[in-house]
């Protein structure tokens, strides 16, 4: 269910996005997508039980303990924790099911699936957004700033 157009969808309709294995540290992957996503109008609910906040919003310890509808939980996870994952996200009546790039496991898809949730798997949410949305220019791919051109002498 990666294709474009269902990616398209998901990320025009469902703007609450739980990211589960978010970190509070800048040069991580889960954290960098994230404040990206923030910074283009989606709400990013932080789920790890090791901080209180992160990008400025409440951290949650589990997808059930966030209090509010959940539209898109975005796992950062080492694959054999995903069944789990994806049972809890079923629960609390998420709508997509989105594993990272590098996150593949089939019996947390199969449970997603079969309860009725849009899986995505082995895809970045960041990377998506900025190919299917125009965001590819943000630090540094597509600005010109870096280039394989050689640069040009002085008139």
């Amino acid at each position: 269910m990666s294709d474009i157009q269902t990616l398209r969808r998901v990320l025009q309709n469902h703007r609450t996005i739980a990211v589960v294995g978010l970190s509070a540290d800048w040069f991580r992957p889960s954290y960098f997508a994230a404040k990206y996503m923030q910074e283009n109008g989606y709400r990013i609910i932080p789920v790890n039980p090791k901080y209180t906040e992160i990008l400025g919003e409440t951290c949650y310890p589990s997808l059930k303990d966030i209090p509010h509808p959940v539209d898109i939980v975005d796992v950062f996870r080492k694959p054999a924790d995903t069944p789990a994952i994806a049972q809890e996200s079923v629960d609390i009546g998420a709508k997509v099911f989105w594993l990272q790039l590098g996150v593949i496991n089939p019996d947390a898809q199969a449970i997603a699936q079969n309860a009725g949730l849009t899986v995505v798997v082995d895809r970045c949410v960041k990377i998506e957004h900025a190919r299917l949305f125009g965001g590819l220019g943000w630090f540094g791919v597509n600005t010109g700033v870096i280039s394989s051109r050689r640069p040009q002498a002085p008139h």
